[in-house]
This record gives structure tokens, C-alpha cells and sequence, in this order.
């Protein structure tokens, strides 16, 4: 059987986003009431990619608080993270069959600046205030940035045959795990670590401040809200972040009754993490690293990205930067690395392995889970 499956450029980014390929069938369009209580005509894509995934009502409508993510949070990293695992969080509440995905209308800019803020600064500020005898050194340790930003996700349901209408809203409160601050304007910039178990109270004291804010907004008084907390990395952390707790609030209360813990984490491969836990994977991984090295050298360094859900790993992610110039040595090298990702890692693992140069990305490898064969795909071929 040939195991090596090439594929189109018009499927990479379906392969990238759910690994399966999606059914086609008509789009429709319907009327959506929109924050302001007016009609508008939008339309339901016919295609959902995965099970898994949300289909994005169209025209596609910015979120109103957009860009302020990129300039709030401290890695790129952590930026996807932030949204990727709300859309994890929200399939919990909000079923992907039965609901439609949009990106928050609700919250602006100002809104969010203005929580984002310190109390002292703003008065509808959710950080701690600061007062003016304090040195830099003690708001670190007394007074840090908690709440570095808000993210917004609304999800829509039908409600007759030619209508749709808001029916949940998540929220993802992306925590500081490293509070970053100068002793002079243009000095040097000191870090100190916020406790874990500061991150945990302060991230959910402002979220019951935050819910009660939600149900005071027009059109937010009576859904659903999924509320979840984000620890994001420090500024040279190579990995993501994530959610470590959420919460489900009903329809139309405003008080949050408990909590769920999450349990996710980022790995790096290869790790110096001796433990049951990574060994077997790091094994996989070293090994596969071994053979490549055997035949070819012209690369900088292979580095791994697993994602663990309960402590079991549910996708791994491999970065390949290679130095070959020409088409011929890019399609050897992928061939026989694609081999290689099918000898040497469980049948059950999700992989997904991106070959890059300077001038981009170069090819495409995505193993199913369970897959007989991988998916390959060289860019500009």
C-alpha cells in the first residue's frame, strides 16, 4: 500500500484546522438581530471542517475589541492559545452542531481598556490599585497586573427557519504569570513571578465581577456564559499557556457556584522530564530526530510541541527549519521523513509536522490519528 498521500493546496488549511475533510452541501443565508437590535442579512456556511469545530457565520465580523490581544498578551503563542482553548472550553455549553461561532460584538475597546485598567486609574478598573508611596519592588509583590486581557466569544442559534440570534457567550480572562516593571522610566526591566495560587484567586474574583458586568450589558441579561481562566507564559516562553479553570453560568443569573479544573498543558520535545508522564513520547521523539540525523544533516533543529489533555497526549506538533534550496532535495527529505513519523510514533497519535525554510514554509505532513497513511503536502510544487 502506498503510504505516502499527496495533497492539493486548496486542502492545506482544512488538513490544518480538523484533519478530515469537510462536507459540502448549500449555504443559506438568514437574518441576524445585531447588538444594536437591527436585521441584518448574514449567511451559514454549508461546510464544517471537523465535528469539532464551529461554522463562522459570514460576512465574518471582527471582533470589536480586535488587536488589543496582540499588544496584551506576551507571545504569539499564547495569542492562539488564548482563543483556540475558549473554542475547547465553549464546546462543553455549546454544542458545534447546533451552534454558529462569532467573534465578541459585545465588548470594544474601551470596554475592555477600561477593565483591563488599575482601580486607581479607572474606576471600572478589575486590577489592583496602586498607591503613590509604593516603590516598584512592592507593587510586584503586593499590587501586580493580574488580568493582562479579555477575550470575547459569541456563539448563535437558530430560532426559526430564517433567523439566527445570540444564545452564549465565553469569556477567557488571560492571567499574568510574570509581572514585568521598571524602577526608572528608562531603566532595566525586572520580572517577578505571581504564586500560582494568587493567579487562581484574583482570576476568579474578577470573573464574578465580570459576570455581574456581562448581565448589565443590552442583549447579555439572559444567556448563557462559559467563563474560563488563562495562565499565560512569560515573554520567552516558547510554549503556550492555558486554561486551567471554567465555569458555566446559567441562563440569567449573574453569580458563579463553582468551578472546573482543566487539565492541559504544552510540552517541548525533546524534554530533560524523566517521568512516566513524557518518557515514552520523548523516546519516540529522540528517536525519530536519530534517524533523520543519519541522512540528513542540512537542517538547524527539530523541536516537538505536544499537547496533553489528563495527562495523556492528544497532538503532536514538530517543526523542521532546513536549510535545501532545491525542489527535488525538499520532496527526498519530506518523503522520507513522512516514513519516518509512521514507524516511529504511536499509530493512535495526532501529528502534524511543518517543514520550513527561509523563504516559508516548505511542506506539510499531517498523520491522523489512526491513519494508515499520511497526508503531504510541498509548497509550490
Amino acid at each position: 500500500m502506498n503510504r505516502l498521500r499527496f495533497i492539493p493546496a486548496m486542502l492545506v488549511a482544512a488538513m490544518l484546522a480538523g484533519c478530515s475533510l469537510p462536507s459540502l452541501s448549500k449555504d443559506s443565508s438568514v437574518v441576524q438581530t445585531n447588538t444594536k437590535d437591527k436585521e441584518e442579512t448574514t449567511i451559514i456556511p454549508s461546510m464544517q471542517i471537523d465535528d469539532q469545530y464551529y461554522r463562522t457565520l459570514l460576512p465574518y465580523k471582527e471582533s470589536a475589541s480586535r488587536g488589543l490581544i496582540v499588544s496584551n498578551i506576551n507571545t504569539k503563542y499564547d495569542v492562539k492559545e488564548a482563543e483556540s482553548g475558549l473554542l475547547r472550553l465553549s464546546q462543553q455549553a455549546f454544542d458545534p452542531d447546533k451552534y454558529f461561532f462569532q467573534e465578541g460584538q459585545y465588548l470594544d475597546k474601551d470596554t475592555v481598556t477600561s477593565w483591563l485598567a488599575r482601580g486607581n486609574q479607572d474606576p471600572e478598573g478589575l486590577n489592583p490599585k496602586e498607591t503613590k508611596n509604593m516603590t516598584p519592588d512592592e507593587r510586584a509583590k503586593k499590587a501586580p497586573i493580574y488580568l493582562a486581557h479579555i477575550v470575547e466569544q459569541n456563539y448563535l442559534q437558530k430560532t426559526g427557519k430564517n433567523k439566527v440570534k445570540l444564545a452564549g457567550i465565553s469569556i477567557g480572562l488571560a492571567l499574568n504569570s510574570t509581572y514585568y516593571y521598571q524602577k526608572e522610566e528608562y531603566g532595566a526591566t525586572y520580572d517577578e513571578e505571581i504564586p500560582v495560587s494568587m493567579i487562581e484567586s484574583q482570576g476568579k474574583k474578577m470573573a464574578s465581577q465580570v459576570v455581574k458586568r456581562l448581565r448589565q450589558i443590552d442583549g447579555l441579561s439572559e444567556v448563557p456564559i462559559t467563563v474560563g481562566l488563562f495562565k499565560q507564559q512569560s515573554k520567552s516562553a516558547i510554549t503556550p499557556g492555558t486554561y486551567f479553570a471554567y465555569t458555566d453560568v446559567d441562563k440569567g443569573s449573574a453569580s458563579i457556584k463553582s468551578w472546573k479544573k482543566v487539565n492541559e498543558k504544552y510540552v517541548l520535545f525533546p524534554t530533560s522530564d524523566s517521568t512516566n508522564k513524557y518518557r515514552d513520547i520523548n523516546e519516540n521523539f529522540n528517536y525519530f530526530k536519530q534517524d533523520i540525523d543519519k541522512y540528513f544533516s542540512n537542517y538547524t533543529n527539530i523541536v516537538g510541541t505536544g499537547f496533553y489533555q489528563n495527562n495523556k497526549i492528544k497532538k503532536l506538533e514538530i517543526q523542521i527549519p532546513i536549510k535545501f534550496y532545491g525542489t527535488s532535495e525538499i520532496i527526498g527529505f519530506t518523503q522520507y521523513m513522512a516514513g519516518e513519523v509512521m514507524d516511529q510514533f504511536p499509530k493512535g497519535l495526532e501529528i502534524e509536522v511543518n517543514v520550513t525554510s527561509v523563504n516559508g514554509p516548505e511542506a506539510l505532513v499531517v498523520k491522523e490519528a489512526n491513519a494508515d497513511e499520511p497526508y503531504i503536502h510541498i509548497y509550490n510544487d
